[in-house]
């Protein structure tokens, strides 16, 4: 066979599912169809790369096919084993380059990993023994029993370094020397194969693939603490690897490595297997030798340990599936060489089951210490779609949740259980962005209540009492109190259980509570799930995850059912800025849209423009303005987005609102700092006067400074003011070099506001632009169209941390704009008062803070130096207090923002609230218009003298918005159909021009694109 060609398919359980014994069979009659006598196919066990399965290797090649089908069998054995032409098609493709990898050698899933306990698996058929002893096995017991004593082994595995990888993580040697101890003639060993938890296959995969090592590793254990008997207890729900163990028992009895005299040595040893029921808390060991013994599956109290008093009263050992199937070649290859691996404390390897919110999820096997920032982004291949890494769950349903920046974290014992989680027996859970906390809190608790044996009062009881409230939380029905509540449960389960299980259960809810306790607090308080995930606290994802919470599925079945004015209502029950929105939103509704589950999310900031261009095309008549019904005034200080919002919600609900800005124009920072070609002027101008034609009174030129202040307000009758100044200011970078009067050095937001105003504005013919925000950008796409030659962004992060869309980036790159990402400027180069250049320094990406970003370090030794005419400087924005007198009451905090309270915008002084940019510093325009938003809600209820929390959340109601919908023809029918694309000017077109780039969507696209909306607000 060693001559021969093999084709080995693998036929673990996840590529049985996916019909690979129906691949095996077409290859198998494929090579005998051609006479490839030189070519056999067999199976194998799991590779652990259930991700890309039914997965088939061709040896020696070393070639690994993905998702192969038996269809393609005639083409794999014709083109690859009689032409030499390997079939791209079926090769690996990595997640992130899309590079096609032919050889399993060469993926980083496999290359990274170091596999001890996996070793054989994907490598040997499971039911021949043959291949088993090909790769050395049963050396290890022959070398125990001929040469070495049972001290001796014991001695070995003590200085191994090898721990119990069942979770606990006792040192295996002192547990067998016990045992070797105990009191009882009679011993028994046991291997734990009652894998139960959610998402791990590590144990199930192991005796599929690789059941004899499992059988050496037992027989050396038993030789080693005077066994005669072994028991392997596996759930029947495992019926292959049931299966193929008792193959490989038969196998080994007649081959002599079970049995009376095993290898004539006088040492007698046999393995019995027991299938239990699968109750997760016989993973338990007292509760696991009950089950054996045919009793109810409980633990009973320790002591007596197992050493001392476990089945049937005699002395027993106990160890998990890859403990066992470590024992063999740390024997064969020695402690030293196995204490070589993994860290001073935890020695040797981790084996994982990866999966959840990951590429390439299976089997994974590191040395211990190994980053997790190692196995979720080199062997997982990072997350997909574009998504941000959240939080990883490790250990089981038992274990913690670690946040994403502590993904540098190492991988082993005392590592994890500092953060709030436990090495557990293996499962490894990736968490992006769409994952909700709370919800992962609630699933895995519901799963260790449901196993709980009810025997101990604190699990019974304190199981059920933490899931009664996490279900509460997750419906929207959560009390402030709730989390101390939880708090206090989680401590006394943990403290005051019989078993491992109730002891570890609240692990999922203590770490989720230190680290995502605003994750909590937004699903009680706002009833806000951050995910939209949970059900009960949303009518739709899109609508849920929009700032101002606009009813989104109603509006976009409006344009597809060609109802323009209903849709624009729609938009302006919740947004008086649809255009300006429609044109710069950064969507984050569309993040969270289940059609991009299935090809691309539905264009929703498109279709608002659409509306919104729809109305001031069509519609000539003013709109009717808000009725007065209230006899109290209320002033708004700025005629930005935030104080627009909030003076167009005021005003509906009767009051009589004036708004006061500096300049002599409104729209804040979108009318003098956003370029003509993302948003122009005319847009923002016909947002404004439907906004004072509904009523809002704007008085421009009349700024709030140390002569009219805002008590002046309060003096001159107004009731309540709403402070909404904005973010202003540009920020200095705080570099050498950096002096204002220089020529050539620019800052971002004046200069932008001085070419939106007519200001003439000198620009070199090389640009170079300090930073990576959306003033960044518009900066340097603003000088390209002034006449620069060449411009070049200089931004010390990554691409991925750049805070700005897709849609601006790629219109700049293809514009000619030069991005260098992790490039920190640390100097202005001058030369007789005129800036020519940057000094520059290339960065690397170090440990995450905590945000979840991984800190820019400088790379020692990588200086270089940037020519450049001009120099732009936009690092970001900061608010401008400086038109408040030095004595003015209103608190300050130290990044000088006003204090406000979080839910009712309420400042110190009574009566004045604050509210966006000038509160939180420089964001979105979705959320300057829903701070507006809450603000107005705000001084409603401060007017009405209400002084509950302000309430701005849509509860299911279980009611359907059937509008505009034909049930019978939508039902049940879906077809991938990708996004319409936006037309645009070309980029030679929009180089030269500062006309709009984005054409809009004719009426036809726009009811195209609409009908692509899934409507999962509906229910059935």
């Amino acid at each position: 066979m060693k001559d021969q060609r093999r084709i080995l398919v693998c036929q673990g359980t996840g590529c049985i599912s996916g019909k690979a014994d129906a691949v095996h069979e077409a290859l198998d009659a494929e090579v005998k169809r051609q006479g490839l006598d030189s070519v056999a196919v067999d199976f194998t066990g799991c590779h652990g790369f259930c991700e890309q399965g039914p997965n088939v290797v061709i040896e020696p090649d070393g070639i690994f096919y993905t998702h192969v089908q038996s269809e393609d069998a005639a083409e794999v054995v014709t083109e690859h084993l009689v032409n030499g032409r390997p079939v791209e098609r079926l090769f690996y493709r990595d997640p992130m380059s899309q590079e096609s990898i032919p050889l399993y050698a060469d993926i980083k899933f496999y290359e990274k990993q170091q596999r001890v306990v996996l070793r054989n698996c994907g490598h040997i058929n499971p039911e021949r023994i043959e291949d088993y002893l090909e790769r050395d096995g049963y050396r290890a017991l022959k070398k125990a029993v001929s040469e070495m004593t049972p001290e001796g082994v014991i001695d070995e595995i003590l200085d191994s370094g090898l721990r119990g990888r069942g979770g606990a993580g006792f040192p295996t040697g002192r547990k067998w020397d016990l045992c070797r101890k105990g009191p009882t003639e009679q011993k028994y060993v046991i291997c734990n194969a009652d894998e139960g938890d959610p998402g791990a296959f590590m144990d199930r995969s192991i005796l599929e693939a690789d059941p004899h090592a499992i059988i050496e590793g037992m027989s050396i254990a038993g030789y080693a603490m005077g066994a005669s008997h072994g028991y392997i207890y596996v759930r029947a729900e495992y019926p292959l690897a049931v299966s193929r163990f008792r193959t490989a028992l038969g196998q080994a009895r007649e081959r002599g490595y079970l049995g009376r005299n095993v290898l004539g040595s006088g040492f007698d040893f046999d393995i019995t297997i027991k299938e239990g029921a699968g109750a997760f808390v016989c993973g338990e060991e007292t509760a696991l030798i009950a089950s054996i013994e045919s009793k109810r599956g409980m633990p009973r109290p320790r002591p007596p340990f197992p050493a001392q008093s476990g089945l049937d009263g005699k002395s027993t050992n106990i160890n998990n599936v890859k403990t066992t199937a470590a024992v063999p070649v740390i024997i064969d290859r020695g402690a030293a060489w196995f204490a070589g691996l993994g860290t001073e404390k935890s020695k040797g390897t981790a084996v994982f089951a990866l999966s959840g919110k990951i590429a390439n999820s299976g089997l994974v096997e590191v040395p211990m210490g190994t980053p997790l920032s190692d196995i979720i982004f080199e062997i997982g291949g990072g997350i997909p779609r574009s998504k941000a890494l959240k939080a990883v769950q490790t250990g089981g349903p038992s274990g913690g949740c670690i946040p994403a920046y502590m993904v540098d974290l190492p991988v082993d014992y005392e590592s994890l259980a500092a953060k709030g989680s436990i090495m557990g027996s293996g499962g490894m859970v990736v968490l992006d962005d769409t994952t909700c906390m709370v919800e992962i809190a609630r699933y895995f608790l519901s799963f260790t209540q449901e196993e709980s044996c009810g025997k101990c009062t604190p699990c019974r009881m304190g199981t059920k009492q933490m899931l009664e409230i996490l279900t509460r939380i997750t419906q929207g029905r959560g009390r402030e109190q709730d989390l101390d509540t939880l708090v206090q449960i989680a401590r006394t389960v943990k403290e005051s259980s019989l078993c491992g299980l109730g002891q570890t259960c609240p692990n999922p809810i203590l770490s989720t509570i230190n680290y995502f306790r605003d994750e909590y607090e937004l699903h009680i308080k706002e009833k806000k799930c951050p995910a939209a995930v949970c059900d009960a606290l949303m009518i739709s994802p899109c609508q849920h995850t929009c700032p101002v919470g606009i009813n989104i599925p109603r509006y976009v079945t409006h344009i597809a059912a060609g109802e323009y004015q209903a849709a624009i209502d729609t938009i302006r029950e919740r947004n008086p800025f649809p255009s300006i929105c429609g044109r710069i939103c950064h969507h984050p509704c569309e993040t969270r849209c289940r059609r991009g589950e299935l090809d691309d999310s539905v264009d929703i900031r498109t279709l608002k423009r659409f509306a919104a261009d729809w109305y001031f095309d069509n519609v000539k008549e003013p709109p009717v303005p808000f009725a007065v019904t209230q006899n109290k005034k209320v002033a708004v200080v700025g005629a930005g987005p935030t104080g627009l919002s909030c003076a167009y919600f005021v005003a509906r609900e009767g009051y009589p609102v004036t708004v006061f800005e500096a300049l002599p124009v409104g729209g804040g920072m979108l009318s003098v700092a956003l370029p003509e070609f993302r948003l122009p002027a005319s847009v923002i101008q016909r947002e404004i006067d439907y906004i004072a034609a509904k009523g809002v009174e704007i008085r421009y030129d009349t700024p709030i400074n140390m002569n009219f202040t805002v008590e002046s307000l309060r003096k001159d009758g107004y009731h309540a003011v709403f402070i909404a100044a904005g973010a202003q200011r540009s920020q200095r970078i705080g570099i050498p070099g950096e002096i204002e009067d220089i020529d050539g050095l620019y800052y971002g937001l004046r200069f932008l506001r001085d070419v939106k105003t007519g200001k003439k504005v000198e620009i070199g013919r090389r640009v170079a632009v300090i930073g990576g925000g959306n003033v960044a950008l518009d900066s340097a796409r603003t000088a390209l169209r002034l006449g620069a030659e060449e411009v070049g962004i200089y931004y010390r992060r990554s691409r991925n941390e750049m805070p700005v869309s897709d849609v601006e980036y790629e219109e700049a790159v293809a514009e000619g704009i030069q991005v260098h990402f992790l490039v920190s400027p640390t100097r202005i180069v001058t030369d007789h008062w005129r800036a020519v250049g940057l000094q520059c320094i290339h960065m690397e990406l170090g440990q995450p803070d905590a945000s979840g970003r991984r800190r820019p370090t400088p790379v020692e030794g990588s200086e270089f130096r940037v020519d450049a005419d001009t120099v732009i400087a936009a690092v970001g924005q900061a608010p401008d207090l400086s038109f408040l007198p030095p004595d003015s009451a209103l608190e300050r905090t130290r990044w000088e923002t006003l204090v406000v309270d979080g839910n009712k915008l309420a400042t110190n002084l009574s009566g004045i609230f604050a509210g966006g940019d000038f509160v939180t510093g420089p964001g979105m325009v979705i959320d300057a218009i829903a701070a507006g938003r809450r603000g107005a809600h705000s001084i409603d209820k401060y007017l009405r003298g209400d002084t509950s929390r302000v309430e701005l959340y849509d509860l299911k109601n279980g009611s359907r918005d059937l509008v505009g919908l034909d049930l019978e023809a939508e039902e049940e029918e879906w077809e991938l159909r990708q996004r319409v694309e936006m037309p645009k000017l070309s980029p030679e077109e929009r180089k030269t021009s500062f006309s709009e780039i984005e054409l809009g969507l004719t009426e036809d696209r726009a009811r195209e694109e609409a009908r692509r909306c899934l409507r999962c607000d509906l229910e059935v």
